[in-house]
């Protein structure tokens, strides 16, 4: 395979989709007087009646949006929703003949595969930039802003600097694989990207109503490792494991406790903690299910009536 020509036509094909996204906000200063700002990050354009898909955080408190596309166009953007929990957001535009993105199977992602990475990076004149890497880790778990654990993402060592965020990770077939949303500062080649099969429901719900109603266990968790079941003590070689637990949530109500290790949701095997946020998922709110899990070496169950997850 040629791969410097796969990368071209790849980004030939996603890169005139990719917006950029400038906000104003208001700030304010020493004197506490209130000062305009901007801000920059990226979007992809997911939808012909002008969808574009970006993160919350871009848009996070914005009084005014602008949309620019590659082409030249420039146009004004209305929030149509965002949600903070994954860090997702879809701004409108009124706009003819776009370019679209596809959001791919992120499923399908092997360790090592060539990723690209495209942007409009610093918020740079010119359009966006493309950089290149490999997917270096799948199903992630990151604490982001305010609190917020994002899940089931993508790490790659290709560059990713501020003005990217909102911005796709794509494979060598031109497909959206991921979202890409945060940076660690204090290293190098370690990036993130939402997985594109989490951004679906998502960008879906999103167009749809305006908002993410998703059912809420009120837990934050991480996956069991050789490394987390020895730092743990854990008799378990799989499952979710129960960091903290939100006081007054579904969890602490039906009785799970931190330390606990999810291993089954519905009769359904929890291999991981992305296992459990996607049979989460299939439930609806107000539904009762059975938890199956292990608290030092005895197994137990909970049932947990699923409650709609806090806007934050």
């Amino acid at each position: 395979m040629d791969t410097q020509h796969t990368v071209v036509s790849a980004v030939r094909a996603v890169r005139p989709a990719v917006v950029q996204v400038v906000t104003r906000r208001m700030a304010y200063d020493n004197m506490w007087r209130p000062v305009p700002r901007e801000g920059a990050g990226s979007g992809i354009v997911i939808d012909r009646r002008g969808f574009v898909l970006t993160n919350a955080h871009v848009v996070a408190d914005a009084r005014e949006l602008r949309v620019s596309l590659p082409d030249g166009r420039t146009f004004d953007g209305r929030l149509v929703g965002s949600d903070t929990m994954s860090d997702l957001a879809v701004i409108s535009i009124t706009a003819a003949e776009l370019p679209l993105a596809v959001l791919g199977n992120s499923d399908d992602l092997a360790l090592g595969e060539q990723v690209v990475a495209i942007g409009n990076a610093l918020g740079l004149a010119g359009g966006p930039t493309v950089t290149v890497g490999v997917v270096s880790a799948t199903g992630r778990m990151i604490r982001a802003r305010e609190g917020v654990v994002l899940y089931d993402l993508i790490q790659t060592d290709a560059a990713i600097n501020p003005g990217n965020s909102g911005g796709p990770l794509i494979n060598l077939a031109g497909e959206v694989i991921g979202i890409n949303t945060a940076i660690v500062a204090f290293a190098q080649g370690i990036g993130f990207a939402i997985a594109a099969n989490s951004a679906k429901p998502v960008a879906a719900s999103l167009m749809t109503t305006g908002r993410m109603v998703r059912p809420w266990l009120g837990v934050t968790l991480t996956t069991v490792t050789p490394t987390v079941a020895a730092q743990y003590g854990i008799a378990s070689k799989r499952g979710a494991l129960i960091l903290e637990v939100e006081p007054l949530g579904p969890a602490q109500q039906a009785g799970l406790s931190a330390g606990d290790v999810v291993l089954e949701v519905a009769g359904t095997t929890i291999r991981d903690d992305v296992d459990l946020r996607r049979e989460l998922s299939r439930h609806h709110i107000g539904e009762t299910i059975t938890i199956g899990f292990l608290r030092g070496t005895r197994e137990g169950t909970a049932t947990v009536t699923l409650r709609e997850a806090p806007r934050r």
